[in-house]
């Protein structure tokens, strides 16, 4: 499972605090590199995501870890009267502050520091749930996934985008051999955080995809679970219904 890998593995801190330094790390050139190394698909995989939203209509969207807010802005094209975002690092907080502030932004999209496994909101305060690449980085993946539906209302969505693992030749292998190789060393490079992208392949590995993940969302008491894989494969949209 990808809650027993961790960014520091000599560290005997959880992994929560692991991940929050890990970010806190690479937050300066964390959007940079996002853009970089997916050659800019994933500002087309968070359109994907937010897409399935739009039919829904949600007034009041949760973004669980938000990072630098990249997803919340999207969503707010779908004109949602408020979205929230929380994230355990500050330091991708504090950018994604920035970046919603210059969007003039600041009254319709909230971010707050806080863990996935404990949210501080109400029982069904939600109308749609969302999380992009996050959920590998949870201290608990059904703990997280279970919190995220209690804040959802009654037929509220949840929207899922996470890495996958192509399967088809030869795109797997190329793949494989970028995501080992050529990625770890360019996020190393340009980070200064040794393991913060070695830390990425290794969780992507280990993550419990497809069908696997969907019944781990039937497990956390979703319903419909449905996944959609993306560019060969790299990533996965899924979606369910509390």
């Amino acid at each position: 499972m990808a809650e027993h890998i961790k960014p520091y593995p000599d560290s005997s801190d959880s992994k929560a605090r692991q991940v929050e330094q890990m970010f806190d790390n690479i937050s300066g050139r964390y959007d940079f590199l996002n853009r970089f190394l997916s050659l800019g698909i994933d500002v087309y995989w968070r359109k994907r995501a937010i897409a399935l939203l739009r039919k829904e209509n949600p007034k009041h969207i949760l973004d669980v870890a938000t990072g630098t807010a990249d997803l919340a802005l999207e969503a707010w094209n779908i004109k949602p009267d408020k979205i929230t975002g929380v994230d355990i690092s500050e330091g991708m907080l504090s950018h994604g502050r920035k970046k919603i502030q210059a969007r003039g932004l600041s009254e319709n999209i909230t971010l707050i520091k806080a863990d996935a496994s404990n949210l501080p909101f109400q029982n069904h305060h939600f109308d749609a749930a969302m999380v992009a690449f996050g959920v590998r980085n949870f201290e608990n993946l059904k703990n997280g996934l279970t919190e995220m539906r209690r804040t959802l209302r009654p037929g509220g969505r949840i929207v899922v985008l996470e890495f996958s693992k192509p399967r088809l030749f030869p795109f797997k292998q190329l793949f494989q051999f970028y995501f080992r190789y050529i990625l770890p060393t360019i996020g190393k490079t340009v980070s200064k955080d040794a393991r913060a992208y070695t830390y990425l392949p290794d969780s992507v590995a280990a993550f419990p995809e497809g069908k696997d993940f969907l019944t781990i969302l039937e497990q956390c008491g979703y319903q419909q679970p449905q996944e959609k894989r993306l560019t060969f494969g790299v990533c996965a949209l899924y979606t369910a219904i509390a």
